[in-house]
C-alpha cells in the first residue's frame, strides 16, 4: 500500500534525514515536499496526503476539514500552535510534536541569557567596544544568593534549567499549576502561585507553551507588579509576553530588563525599539539549535509519521 506524505513547508537545505527514516521504514511512501505559506496552499496539497509533516504553515480547522486521508500530523518542534489540535481530534487525526529534542540547548540558551544579564556580560561587552574601560557601566551588580530565578511552567526543560542554575546559588521558584509543592521541592524549588512569582523574581524565565491561556499572560498589568530590578528571559514563544507593553516597561523603568530569542513577529521589524535598548538582549529564535538537536528533530518527526502509518502509537501524540 502507497502512502503520500506532504511535507507543508520547511527551512533545510535538504531533507536528507527525512528522506532516510521513510526509506528505512519498509513502507511504500511518495515524499511530497512543498512551500505552503497559507491555509489555502496548505488544503490544496493536503487534501489527498495520508500524513502531513509541518513546520510553519497553518493547518486550521478548515485545513483538517478538507483533509481526505490524513492520519497523522507531526510537527517539526515542541509547540504545534500551528495546528487546531480539537479540529484534528475531532477527526481522528493523531497530531504528534517531538517534545525532548532541545531540552539540552533550549536550558542551556536560557543559562546563558540568565548568566549574561546577571553579569552584564553583553552590556560591558558593547561599553568596552565603545571606548568605555570602566567597570562602573554595570553597576549594580549583586550577588547571586541574594536573588531568586523563577520559571514560569516545570515541564522538561525548566527543569532542566533548574538543575543548572541550582549549583550557583539562586533562589528558585516555579509556577505551574498542574505539577504539585511536594514534585517541585524535590527539586529544590518553591511552588509559587504566579502572582507571587510575578512579584518575587528577580529574574522570570518563561517556559509555557503558547496556548489560549498564555497569550499575553506577561502583560501591562503583570508588569507592574514586578520588582524594578526585574528582567525577563523568553526562550519559549514571543507571543507569550505582550511586546507592546514591555517595550513601555522597558523604557519607563518599570522593570529592568529583557533576554529574548523570541518575538511576537519572527522575525522581528528593524524597527523595533527593543534592538535599540541596552537593556535588552536578543537572539533570533536559536535556542532550539545545536547541530545534534536539528538531526534529532527532524528524524524523530519523521519517524511519529512511519509508526502511525504501521498503525502503531508513537510516545509523542498529543490527540
Amino acid at each position: 500500500m502507497a502512502f503520500k506524505v506532504l511535507l507543508t513547508d520547511y527551512e533545510f537545505e535538504n531533507l536528507k534525514y527525512e528522506e532516510d527514516v521513510f526509506k528505512e521504514s519498509g513502507l511504500d511512501i511518495e515524499f511530497v515536499k512543498a512551500q505552503c505559506k497559507t491555509e489555502d496552499e496548505v488544503a490544496e496539497q493536503a487534501k489527498h496526503a495520508d500524513a502531513i509533516l509541518n513546520q510553519y504553515a497553518p493547518i486550521s480547522r478548515r485545513v483538517i476539514e478538507s483533509l481526505e486521508n490524513a492520519k497523522v500530523i507531526s510537527r517539526y518542534g515542541v509547540g504545534v500552535n500551528t495546528i487546531d489540535i480539537d479540529a484534528a481530534n475531532e477527526k481522528g487525526i493523531t497530531v504528534a510534536n517531538v517534545p525532548d529534542y532541545g531540552m539540552e540547548e533550549v536550558s542551556n540558551h536560557a543559562l546563558a541569557l540568565l548568566l549574561s544579564w546577571a553579569r552584564k556580560v553583553t552590556l560591558l561587552n558593547n561599553e568596552v567596544k565603545r571606548g568605555n574601560w570602566d567597570f562602573k557601566a554595570c553597576v549594580p551588580i549583586h550577588r547571586f544568593n541574594n536573588q531568586t530565578v523563577g520559571v514560569l511552567g516545570f515541564g522538561r526543560i525548566p527543569r532542566r534549567f533548574i538543575e543548572k542554575v541550582k549549583p550557583l546559588g539562586f533562589k528558585l521558584a516555579a509556577y505551574d499549576p498542574f505539577v504539585s509543592a511536594e514534585d517541585m521541592a524535590s527539586a529544590g524549588v518553591k511552588k509559587m502561585e504566579l502572582d507571587e512569582i510575578i512579584r518575587e523574581a528577580d529574574y522570570l524565565s518563561v517556559h509555557v507553551p503558547l496556548i489560549k491561556d498564555t497569550y499575553h499572560l506577561l502583560n501591562a498589568d503583570r508588569f507592574s507588579q514586578m520588582k524594578k530590578n526585574a528582567v525577563i528571559i523568553n526562550t519559549a514563544r514571543g507571543p507569550i509576553i505582550d511586546e507592546k507593553a514591555l517595550i513601555e516597561a522597558l523604557e519607563n523603568g518599570i522593570i529592568a530588563g529583557a533576554a529574548l530569542d523570541v518575538a511576537e513577529e519572527e522575525p522581528i521589524s528593524i524597527d523595533s525599539p527593543l534592538l535599540h535598548m541596552d537593556n535588552v538582549i536578543i537572539t533570533p529564535h536559536s535556542a532550539w539549535y545545536s547541530e545534534e538537536a536539528m538531526v534529532e528533530l527532524r528524524q524523530k518527526a519523521a519517524k511519529n509519521i512511519v509508526q502511525v502509518l504501521k498503525g502503531e502509537k508513537t510516545p509523542y501524540a498529543l490527540t
